[in-house]
């Protein structure tokens, strides 16, 4: 009967424990000598080079028991529609993440081609970055909305990973919005990005 069954096996061209089939083989691995090391690239030219590539900015915003906080950020972005998740990067050294990271939500303003000087604003480490400006809390999570940005993104965080002096935040969208929507029926004109580049901030210029 087994010999019926390896002949079987064998017409049908599936392997017998005779014919196994071949194992892939794995190529061998070895450390990288430092004759093979990539050469250390200086961090100020990574920020001229890089600064050519224009970006949106945003103010991330929280709030914990001490009241709002926040920063300026321009490393973010739309990661995933289902799950429906952004990400943010923020420096390992930040003195405003880990009031973020307690809080565990927050929300991204994304700011208009007028709001260069609040941005300036909320860049300055260890200042009171929300003397004088106004903000309600966003639906979802509470954290601070800024009224006039152009748009808003509510979250929870979702997970965080390090990427080397940085760390990478992923949210989870609970709310979002814009100041259109704001408007209502009356409508509103689409408000001009605020874009950085090459180390100024500029503006949209359709074409």
């Amino acid at each position: 009967m087994a010999a019926t069954a390896v002949r079987y096996l064998r017409a049908a061209g599936a392997p017998t424990a005779a014919e196994a089939p071949p194992r892939h083989r794995r190529p061998a691995l070895r450390a990288v000598r430092d004759g093979e090391r990539a050469p250390v690239v200086d961090g100020a030219e990574i920020r001229r080079v890089l600064g050519h590539f224009a970006s949106g900015v945003t103010i991330v915003t929280a709030r914990d028991e001490d009241g709002p906080t926040g920063f300026a950020c321009q490393s973010f972005a739309s990661l995933s529609l289902d799950p429906p998740l952004v990400v943010f990067m923020v420096a390992r050294t930040s003195t405003t993440w880990p009031r973020i990271a307690r809080a565990g939500r927050f929300c991204v303003n994304v700011l208009g081609a007028e709001q260069g000087g609040l941005c300036r604003a909320f860049a300055v480490s260890g200042a009171d970055k929300f003397a004088g400006v106004a903000w309600e809390p966003a639906p979802a999570t509470g954290s601070p909305r800024l009224p006039e940005a152009p748009a808003w993104v509510d979250c929870t965080i979702d997970a965080v990973h390090t990427g080397g002096d940085h760390l990478i935040v992923v949210g989870r969208i609970a709310a979002l919005g814009t100041a259109e929507d704001d408007a209502g029926a009356t409508g509103a004109a689409t408000a001009e990005p605020l874009l950085f580049h090459r180390g100024r901030f500029g503006r949209f210029s359709p074409r």
